[in-house]
């Protein structure tokens, strides 16, 4: 048992852990294992406890972050954090811990197992013969080899599911937007556009995060595009799917069935989905196996143990802590730098490719790992389907193929501090009376606070350029907040920057892109 200033680690396990973890905690702490506590029971006992691991069945709520006096951390072996106020938690002090890189393999084998049993019918086999029948014909099904398989998301279990579909001979495509050609090449991966995956593959599986832009991802709209008899499998995320949608193009003939582990309520209730003969159902048991069960168990309890002794834990999912390093000049250039990487990637909207990060002024003497950190953190968040924090922001970068460089400028700049991110653009941002403005794009000089709706055109100084994009914008009843111009000089190429107090309609973005002295224009939702 550990002990670090004479007090000893309690760690309270409350839901079912693999015995590897169990043993590697034992060796380190005291550990108690008591299944089944009802709420009241966890709440009296948690105050005697330095760590509390649970799955998913725990409701860890602000009463019971409350009881745990002495908590320094809570585990979630498993993925997912739904079960616990993470908000609660860190206005606490408390980390919370997870353990999300444990069953990418059973995921992307689950994935790939449901999608052979839906195309060779095999449960509906099973389950004909269990009646006692003997119905052969109904159940001829489709080979995979030679067949297009399409995956919408490239992460670390559609790269997975590559591999394996690769094995068995099909034609690999996929949609993802930020992984380019040259990593997709490397898997055996022939990149398409949304609508040409959907539209050319045999079977297509989903396996992209749950972000604003892919809730729904797939609805009629997106099924009227699949190539009629398609196949699709669901088992990343219930919520990318509209069931209802899915029903209706597998009664039509659009599709001819479907695999889904995951539901968009859970456990599910939908009693159509329940009774279509087209469907294969599996419990939400992607990442449920004896090997990953071990995997989960060591991983968790590595990270708890590495919070209770002060090390870095690799998947802290909420703000850690930093070290002494950490001084008053950086501090207020972490939201800046978390800003400018969301900024970039929504602006570029594609492959993010290699980056340096170039610190300017007084920034240049810091120690800046943790402003690299918040850049890596806003420019990955919304994209991976992993939670990306300071402490395991490097490792997420490496994970995704992002290469990232430092430079620091140590010549005096416009500001007295400044960070630029360079890639496919540029960007540049510092603190103006303490709020992070956007100073400079493409080389452009421009200030404006990136918040709302921000539309973006480069175009050529011409006469009437400006009120014909605001009068484009007022019949659409979309109202200008700001507006500004940098150019290169009188009728040269300019970058106009307006701030919208309103969405804009995607026919009046198409307009714009259609005059002939507009190179490009695009919206942001920051």
């Amino acid at each position: 048992m550990q002990q670090c200033d004479n007090v000893f680690f309690k760690i309270l396990v409350a839901e079912p852990l693999g015995k590897e973890g169990l043993e590697l905690l034992r060796q380190r702490a005291q550990v108690d294992v008591r299944l089944k506590l009802s709420a009241a029971e966890l709440r009296a006992d948690l105050p005697d406890y330095h760590a509390l691991i649970v799955r998913s069945a725990t409701a860890v709520n602000a009463a019971l972050l409350d009881a745990g006096k002495n908590l320094s951390v809570v585990g979630r072996a498993g993925v997912g954090v739904d079960n616990i106020d993470v908000a609660a938690a860190t206005q606490r002090g408390i980390t919370v811990v997870n353990a999300p890189t444990t069953n990418i393999v059973a995921a992307a084998e689950h994935a790939m197992a449901i999608l052979w049993a839906l195309a060779r019918k095999i449960p509906q086999a099973d389950a004909s013969l269990r009646r006692g029948e003997w119905q052969r014909e109904q159940f001829s099904g489709a080979e995979l080899v030679g067949k297009r398989l399409g995956l919408i998301g490239l992460g670390r279990v559609g790269s997975e599911v590559a591999r394996r579909a690769n094995g068995l001979d099909m034609q690999v495509v996929a949609f993802d937007p930020y992984v380019t050609a040259e990593r997709a090449a490397q898997m055996q991966v022939k990149m398409l556009s949304f609508d040409e995956v959907l539209a050319t593959s045999d079977f297509i599986s989903l396996h992209t995060p749950v972000t604003t832009e892919t809730k729904k991802l797939i609805g009629a709209a997106e099924f009227a595009k699949f190539k009629r008899g398609a196949y699709l499998v669901n088992a990343a995320r219930g919520a990318l799917l509209d069931e209802d949608a899915l029903l209706d193009a597998l009664d039509t003939g659009q599709l001819a069935g479907a695999a889904l582990d995951v539901f968009e309520s859970e456990p599910t209730r939908n009693e159509r989905l329940l009774r279509h003969p087209a469907v294969v159902l599996t419990p939400h048991i992607g990442g449920s196996t004896a090997e990953a069960a071990t995997r989960v168990s060591l991983e968790i309890a590595g990270e708890v143990l590495a919070v209770l002794e002060g090390r870095p834990a690799r998947f802290a999912v909420n703000a850690p802590m930093v070290s002494a390093a950490f001084t008053q000049t950086l501090q207020p250039y972490i939201g800046l730098a978390q800003l400018l990487g969301r900024f970039y990637a929504k602006w570029v909207g594609g492959p993010l490719g290699a980056l340096e990060v170039e610190y300017a002024g007084a920034l240049a003497a810091e120690e800046t790992d943790v402003l690299t950190a918040s850049v890596i953190k806003g420019l990955l968040e919304h994209i991976v389907d992993l939670r990306v924090n300071l402490v395991n922001a490097r490792l997420v970068a490496q994970m995704h193929g992002l290469g990232l460089a430092e430079r620091k400028l140590y010549e005096p700049t416009r500001f007295e501090n400044m960070i630029t991110l360079r890639g496919e653009r540029v960007v540049a941002g510092t603190l103006l009376l303490d709020e992070p403005h956007i100073v400079q794009l493409d080389g452009n000089w421009v200030d404006f606070t990136p918040r709302g709706y921000v539309m973006l055109t480069r175009h050529r100084d011409r006469p009437g350029m400006i009120g014909k994009v605001g009068a484009l914008l007022g019949a659409a009843d979309v109202n200008i907040a700001s507006m500004q111009v940098a150019r290169e000089g009188p009728r040269g190429e300019a970058i106009m920057v307006l701030k919208l107090d309103d969405p804009v309609p995607p026919a009046v973005t198409e307009t714009l892109r259609r005059e002939l002295d507009i190179q490009w224009s695009q919206v942001l939702e920051l």
